[in-house]
């Protein structure tokens, strides 16, 4: 058979295969969830494109010399340049990679310590369950930018915006806890984790093995979910000056220097361009968290309906 007449059975194979999973045909019929997957992916490789194709210390430092200053929109300056000059275009390209590089390790940091926290809560009950949950209600009675901007004055100024992935970690842990600790209640309710343990297994084989894997759907969703208010809280912590320096590309210091500065001149694209590819981000994995959402939980979209 020839390498032509194998290639369309080999995606004709694929096509099926994705059409007999339950939880991607469900994602992929709903059309939100597609958009918002279609930013996402547009927004990562943005992301990747500007790392590679910028030079960090160029798109920084001041144009005095070179580029006009303030100047709008055009065929030559897309997105137009600020007051030191800097063309804003590849400046924007650029915070897409710190949003999604300080976004993922925030999203990952607080999965990993949630989920943790909550299998552990949920597996061995009684007092440490009450010393878990309670620490986590305490932080969850807080509001999270609040809660944030106290914790990220904890760490020392030269991390730069590690400190808002730190402070960021510590307030999103608990809402993964929260979520891990009632689905773990309910596998560790069935009985064939009872036969697990009779014949034997470990309390961290059973728990990594067994409860861990029939949490992966909420867990999952509850990530994506979270993955925009990273974004969007990394952002805000820049607007207000925690985190990242000045001139740094990031999207809230953008945001911040372009309501300073640029409103008051007339500039309004300073801060429009940041602000919208950040809306389009957070958009993104909104849409992506909700299209998932309802595909593991279709009693959830038809409450909703």
């Amino acid at each position: 058979m020839s390498t032509e007449t194998q290639t369309p059975d080999v995606e004709r194979g694929i096509v099926e295969r994705l059409r007999a999973s339950p939880f991607l045909s469900e994602l992929l019929s709903n059309r939100l969830a597609v958009l918002g997957l279609t930013l996402i992916g547009g927004v990562f490789a943005v992301a990747i494109y500007a790392r590679f194709a910028y030079d960090l210390g160029a798109i920084t430092s001041t144009q005095f010399g070179t580029n006009p200053t303030e100047a709008a929109p055009s065929a030559q300056y897309w997105f137009g340049t600020d007051g030191q000059a800097r063309d804003i275009f590849p400046r924007v390209l650029y915070g897409a990679w710190y949003a999604m590089l300080y976004g993922t390790v925030t999203v990952a940091a607080s999965t990993v310590l949630g989920v943790g926290l909550g299998i552990i809560a949920a597996y061995y009950g009684d007092l440490t369950d009450n010393v878990i949950m309670r620490t986590m209600d305490v932080l969850l009675s807080f509001p999270s930018l609040l809660l944030a901007l106290a914790l990220v004055t904890i760490f020392p100024d030269d991390l730069g915006l590690w400190r808002a992935v730190a402070a960021l970690t510590l307030v999103y842990t608990p809402r993964f806890a929260r979520v891990v600790r009632g689905a773990a209640l309910k596998v560790l309710e069935d009985e064939y984790i009872e036969a697990t343990r009779a014949l034997g297994a470990t309390d961290p084989r059973l728990l990594v093995r067994h409860v861990l894997p029939n949490c992966l759907a909420p867990i999952t969703v509850q990530s994506t979910l979270n993955f925009g208010l990273a974004i969007i809280d990394i952002a805000a912590l820049s607007f207000l000056g925690f985190g990242a320096s000045p001139g740094e590309p990031t999207w809230g210091m953008m945001l911040s220097n372009g309501v300073e500065y640029g409103l008051f001149s007339g500039a309004w694209w300073w801060s429009f361009f940041p602000g919208l590819l950040l809306a389009l981000t957070v958009l993104g994995f909104n849409l992506l968290g909700d299209g998932m959402r309802d595909a593991l939980d279709p009693r959830m979209r038809e409450a909703i309906d």
